[in-house]
C-alpha cells in the first residue's frame, strides 16, 4: 500500500483516476473469465458474492464519500444531503430511460424505453448502469486529493481513494461473472460471452475521468459531487444487488455476504485512509 501512495502522489489526479478504474475494469474481466472453464456456477456462491458487493458499496458510500463530504463542508448536512438524494434520482432517471433487464428476469420483465435490443445486450446495459456512479465515486475520489490542503491531507486522500478503488474492484468480480454465465447457461459461445461480461465495466474509466476532471475544475461542487457519487450507489444497491442476492432463497449465507462486504470496506477505508 505505501508504494501505491507513493507511486500517486504528484500524479496527476484524472491519471490516477483512469488508472485506479482501469484496475476496477480489469477485475470486472476478471469475473467474466470463468465462463472459459465451465458453464455452471453455483449459485449460492453468487448470491453471496451479490451479498458481498452490496455491504462494500453501502460502506463506500458512507466511510469514502458522505463522510468526507460532510467534512469538507464544515460539517455541514446540506452538501450531503443534497447531492447524496441527487445522485439517487438521477440513477432513477436513468432506470426509467435506458432499456435494460435486471438477472435472472424474462426479456418481457426489461425496464426502460422500449426497444429491440437482445436479451445480451439488456444485461450488460443493466450492469453498465450500475457501474457510472462506481467509476464516478473513484474519480471524484481521486479529484479530490488536487485540493488537499497540506501533505497530510494529501496522504489521507490518496489512501482513501485507492481503498475505494481497491473495494470497488472487488464486488466488480461478481458483476462480471453475473453477465457472463447466465449467457454462456443459454449457449452463447465462450468468448463472446466473457466479452460481454467485462464489456460492463468499461464505462468506468470514462466515468472516473470524467469525476475527477470535473472536480478539478470546479471546487466548490466537490462535495456534493462526493454525496451523488454514493447517493447513486446506494440507489444501485437497493434497487438491483439486495433484491437479486436474496431471489434464490440462500437468504442467510447473502445477508451475510453482505455483512462481511461492509466490514472488508470500512476496513480498507479506516485503517488504510
Amino acid at each position: 500500500m505505501e508504494n501505491l501512495v507513493d507511486y500517486f502522489h504528484g500524479v496527476n489526479p484524472v491519471k490516477g483516476a483512469l488508472l485506479a478504474t482501469l484496475f476496477t475494469w480489469f477485475v470486472t474481466a476478471a469475473g467474466a473469465s470463468p465462463v472459459f472453464l465451465t458453464k455452471k456456477f453455483n449459485q449460492k456462491i453468487m448470491d453471496g458474492m451479490l451479498g458481498l458487493a452490496s455491504g462494500v458499496m453501502i460502506a463506500a458510500s458512507f466511510w469514502s464519500l458522505l463522510a468526507p463530504a460532510i467534512e469538507m463542508s464544515g460539517g455541514s448536512w446540506k452538501p450531503a444531503v443534497i447531492g447524496f438524494l441527487a445522485g439517487g434520482f438521477f440513477l432513477y432517471i436513468m432506470d426509467k430511460i435506458l432499456p435494460h433487464l435486471h438477472l435472472g428476469l424474462e426479456i418481457s420483465k426489461a425496464e426502460g424505453i422500449k426497444t429491440s435490443w437482445q436479451r445480451s445486450v439488456l444485461l450488460v446495459s443493466a450492469v453498465t448502469l450500475h457501474n457510472i456512479p462506481e467509476g464516478l465515486a473513484v474519480g471524484v475520489a481521486f479529484g479530490a486529493v488536487a485540493h488537499a490542503a497540506n501533505a497530510a491531507a494529501e496522504r489521507a486522500l490518496i489512501l482513501g481513494a485507492v481503498a475505494l478503488a481497491l473495494g470497488i474492484g472487488l464486488q466488480n468480480f461478481p458483476e462480471g461473472l453475473a453477465v457472463s454465465m447466465p449467457l454462456r447457461r443459454e449457449g452463447m459461445g465462450r468468448f463472446r460471452a466473457f466479452m460481454y461480461g467485462q464489456f460492463s465495466g468499461m464505462v468506468e474509466p470514462i466515468a472516473g475521468v470524467l469525476g475527477a476532471a470535473l472536480v478539478l475544475s470546479m471546487k466548490p461542487i466537490l462535495p456534493y459531487a462526493l454525496a451523488f457519487a454514493a447517493g447513486a450507489m446506494i440507489f444501485v444497491v437497493v434497487e438491483e444487488l439486495i433484491p437479486e442476492s436474496q431471489r434464490h432463497h440462500y437468504n442467510d449465507f447473502a445477508t451475510m455476504g453482505a455483512l462481511f462486504g461492509f466490514a472488508i470496506m470500512m476496513t480498507l477505508d479506516v485503517a488504510l485512509g
